[in-house]
């Protein structure tokens, strides 16, 4: 006897009230013009697919659905556009860039890379647009086989979806097997419901409703032990075996395991003609009826199999062929010979239209059994197209497939090297180094050595930014400079940035080693770029010194300055010109260069760049004491950089944090920064840290501690921090009574400042000389770096000397004139929101027996960083779709944060916050 027909669906959510109930909210949510998005993980068979179709039940809701396949997760935004074509009637609501980047997305147009910002804003709006009539719930299932194109961009989505009447749901099978996909990283920091198996009672009763028969004791408790309360296992188990037989399972086996045999013990009973085209359904998951039935009909299947086939349960078709449960694919597939999937690919691949080269590549690929220079060269046209349309992962793909296939020994070593770059840009370091050593297997070229050789540094560099690292990086550069200078003098560069990045943990020999070896090399054939003068003012900053070097970095930095680094191309070297701005002590270069780079890298939705970006610009708004403008940006970097999976800019969190007076967060991020910085070898890291403590205990009035936390960073003479730590550094030491510490590093200041000779240089060098002289001639020091100063962009430095002055002025006795100084010091520094300073600046007015007068007209109200943000660009006349496009929010969710920054502020229009002194 056998267990009943398929049927229990309906107790599919048997124990799930929680889980049912976390659905629900969501979906209410929506209906009150609240989003939000949910990740269903677990083992297959757990619940994740009746979970999901408990949410499609719910009436009112317009529902997008997507599924991801394993044999699509290569080809770039591929369930992307199933999610969204029933919608894109809506795309003509789009600004033009976000529908230009959608449709190069999905391969309407050949118009080069979409960017990714652009495809995520456009479907976001889309979304937007159809929640217009009624709720959206879009539902992805399998998730874990999405490519990562789409994965990236629902992500991106999925985030921003507060104000919204649109849900997504992802349902993620677990590693839990092998060969089971890992989880997909975008989806990680999502809101998430885990299935775990039922507990026993709920477990029997489920196991209950399917046996209708009297069944031995001990072989139903065998089945619940062993099921682990999997409730497909549960359903689905007891219709492929013969109960009365005395039902044993293997008691190792997992539950999915047991669910994947379910299934091929159905498989078996299927005639040889159904099974295939089970296998062609398995195999081309657009579950397109035309192309099975062409295929099938390439093979010689006749008609009744696809009778067969859906009578089995198994598969199902109408508009699209979809099969019974995710499982059923991949338990087709790899329960297929070999032989027989090759054939059913082959047939496939004949089959495509030649409109879709790609698919019909990668069939093709799949089918064959020896190389073959055709496909192989099909693949790499393939992998050029996915590259254009921004699928880094499906060029990956398809250059590594490709160089499997490739006969030639020579040329496979080509395009291993091309699909070791391409897994290295997508993420997949093990794959690229594996395809590396496919590469040196084979006959290459001393210039193909040398690209191996750089991509192996840049893989070490990514990994540990240390001293080795940039050795490796040092290596490839002399490799590559006999055969390609220009390459050579790029990586070269890199080894620069590198050592910067390694600071004190970079030998000093290390740095000049570099500088040498570039001084040698010959010219670039067509003259110098902006990227070989930049190169050059910093081997000779290295070789012979600042003040021999400020020559050619100004001359570098004027080329930037004068339109150079436009492309998306030279990002990196726009960051590195930011350096030499600021060790020149000229801060309009440096705020324009940390602009024009924000403003670039956001153009060319470079999202992987954009924390760095976005950091260097923070900076500059540090510099100028706008320090809510720099919160708002360290903001925006941590999410960008939690969405791309790269460090945080923590060196400028710390800043601001030190800047504000905030001593409780600056101690928690320094001392995690201090940990990584020790832990990743990243010397700049740890300078920045203790310049950012000495900020915050001067501002507190702690000398002694300020003085022995910027000991080491004071002795150091590292690129792009000298502007900023000597100042600390003699500060610190003249009031804590060490005047023979400040004394060499104010000689060093003075050659630095001499040599730039801008007004923020100059102002500096007064100031911290005022500091280290007495008498008469300390107070002509301070006038005139104020005076310099207030010529500068560096507000909180103008007011920092302004409380220098009155604190000299009241040690001097001279009480009227330091309350003058010490109040406009305060009112400047509490402006700034410089909070410890501006205590400072209180306690020297105490003492001279007058109180500070605080500011009036102040906002009483905090908004949060993204709520300034808005609030300052629509101050500006910016419309809500304007500010949107910019943060990359849809004008909907604008408009929501719009109406808590009037509520906050007591205000009734955009026009009003033009008038209000906005801070976080």
């Amino acid at each position: 006897m056998r267990g009943s027909g398929p049927g229990g669906e309906r107790h599919a959510l048997l124990g799930r009230r929680s889980e049912r109930d976390t659905v629900d909210r969501l979906i209410d949510g929506i209906r009150s013009r609240h989003g939000g998005a949910l990740v269903v993980r677990g083992e297959p068979g757990i619940g994740k697919t009746a979970l999901i179709e408990h949410a499609l039940a719910a009436p009112g809701l317009k529902v997008l659905r997507a599924v991801g396949a394993e044999f699509e997760s290569e080809l770039v935004f591929a369930a992307l556009h199933q999610l969204c074509w029933p919608v894109l009637r809506w795309q003509e609501c789009l600004p033009v860039p976000q529908r230009e980047a959608l449709d190069a997305a999905f391969g309407r147009t050949g118009d080069g890379t979409p960017n990714r910002f652009h495809v995520g804003l456009a479907v976001l709006n889309l979304l937007s647009e159809a929640a217009a009539e009624q709720p959206v719930l879009c539902v992805v299932d399998d998730a874990h086989w999405l490519d990562q194109a789409s994965a990236q961009a629902l992500a991106f989505v999925a985030r921003r979806l507060q104000a919204e009447p649109v849900a997504l749901i992802f349902a993620e099978r677990d590693a839990s097997e092998r060969h089971e996909p890992a989880g997909l990283p975008e989806l990680a920091c999502l809101p998430e419901v885990r299935l775990s198996g039922l507990a026993d009672d709920e477990a029997r009763r489920l196991l209950a409703s399917q046996i209708h028969v009297p069944l031995d004791a001990a072989v139903h408790d065998r089945i619940l032990a062993e099921a682990r309360g999997n409730p497909l296992a549960l359903l689905e188990l007891p219709h492929g075996a013969d109960l009365a037989g005395g039902f044993a399972l293997p008691a190792a086996s997992p539950a999915s395991g047991k669910v994947a045999a379910s299934y091929w013990a159905r498989l078996a009973e299927l005639p040889a003609e159904a099974r295939t085209l089970l296998l062609i359904a398995a195999a081309e998951p657009t579950g397109c009826p035309i192309l099975l039935g062409a295929a099938a009909e390439r093979l010689g299947i006749p008609a009744e199999a696809v009778t067969l086939a859906e009578e089995s349960g198994l598969l199902a078709i109408g508009g699209r062929a979809r099969f019974r449960h995710p499982l059923v694919r991949s338990t087709v597939y790899r329960s297929a010979g070999l032989d027989d999937r090759r054939a059913v690919h082959r047939a496939l691949a004949e089959v495509v239209a030649d409109t879709e080269p790609d698919r019909k590549a990668w069939h093709s690929a799949q089918a064959a059994c020896k190389p073959d220079e055709d496909i192989a060269a099909a693949l790499e046209r393939s992998a050029e197209r996915a590259r254009a349309r921004g699928g880094v992962a499906a060029a990956a793909a398809f250059l590594e497939k490709a160089a499997n296939l490739t006969p030639d020994l020579a040329r496979r070593g080509v395009r291993a090297v091309a699909a070791a770059r391409a897994k290295r840009d997508s993420g997949d370091a093990e794959a690229a180094l594996s395809l590396l050593s496919m590469a040196e297997a084979g006959p290459l070229g001393d210039l193909q050595r040398a690209t191996v050789a750089t991509l192996r540094a840049r893989m070490a560099f990514d990994r540990n930014r240390d001293d080795a690292a940039v050795e490796k990086l040092l290596g490839a550069a002399r490799l590559m400079a006999p055969l390609d200078t220009c390459t050579a003098r790029e990586t070269f560069l890199e080894a620069f940035a590198a050592a910067v990045f390694g600071g004190r943990f970079t030998p000093v020999d290390r740095m000049r080693e570099t500088a040498e070896t570039v001084s040698a090399l010959s010219p670039t054939p067509l003259g110098p770029r902006p990227l070989d003068v930049l190169l050059d003012g910093l081997t000779a900053q290295v070789r012979h010194g600042y003040a021999a070097a400020v020559p050619e970095l100004r001359r570098a930095v004027d080329i930037y300055r004068g339109g150079a680094g436009r492309d998306a191309c030279d990002v990196g070297q726009l960051w590195a010109a930011c350096g030499p701005a600021m060790d020149l002590w000229d801060d309009a270069a440096w705020r324009e260069l940390a602009a024009r780079q924000l403003e670039l890298v956001r153009g060319a939705g470079m999202l992987a760049e954009l924390p760095v970006a976005l950091s260097y610009r923070a900076l500059a708004h540090v510099h100028a004491g706008e320090f809510a403008d720099a919160a708002a940006l360290v903001d925006e970097a941590h999410a960008i950089a939690a969405e791309v999976g790269t460090p945080a800019m923590l060196h400028v969190d710390v800043t601001v944090a030190a800047w504000r007076g905030d001593e409780e967060r600056t101690t928690q991020l320094a001392d995690i920064a201090t940990h990584d910085a020790a832990a990743r070898g990243e010397g700049r890291l740890l300078s920045a840290t203790e310049y950012a403590r000495t900020v915050l205990l001067n501002g507190l009035g702690r000398y002694d501690a300020a003085l022995a936390t910027c000991l080491t960073a004071g002795d150091l003479d590292e690129i792009s921090f000298y502007s900023w730590v000597p100042v600390e550094f003699i500060e610190a030491a003249t009031h804590a009574g060490r005047s023979d510490l400040a004394e060499p590093v104010m000689r060093r200041l003075s050659e630095r400042t001499a040599a730039s000779g801008s007004e923020w240089a100059l102002g500096t060098e007064l100031r911290s000389r005022a500091l280290l002289t007495e008498g008469s001639a300390a107070e002509k020091l301070y006038r005139e770096a104020i005076e310099r100063l207030m010529g500068s962009e560096g507000a909180p430095h103008v007011a920092r000397a302004r409380l220098l002055y009155g604190e000299w002025l009241r040690r001097e006795g001279r009480r009227t004139e330091a309350r003058v100084e010490l109040q406009t010091a305060y009112e400047q520094l509490s402006a700034l929101g410089a909070a410890a300073f501006a205590a400072r600046a209180a306690r020297e007015l105490a003492a001279t027996g007058a109180r500070a007068r605080k500011r009036v007209g102040e906002v009483p109200t905090r908004l949060t960083a993204q709520e300034f943000r808005i609030a300052r660009l629509v101050a500006t006349g910016a419309t809500s779709k304007e500010v949107g496009t910019q943060l990359f929010l849809s004008p909907r969710t604008i408009d929501a944060h719009l109406r808590n920054i009037f509520r906050k502020l007591g205000v009734t229009s955009r026009r009003q916050l033009r008038d209000l002194p906005l801070t976080t």
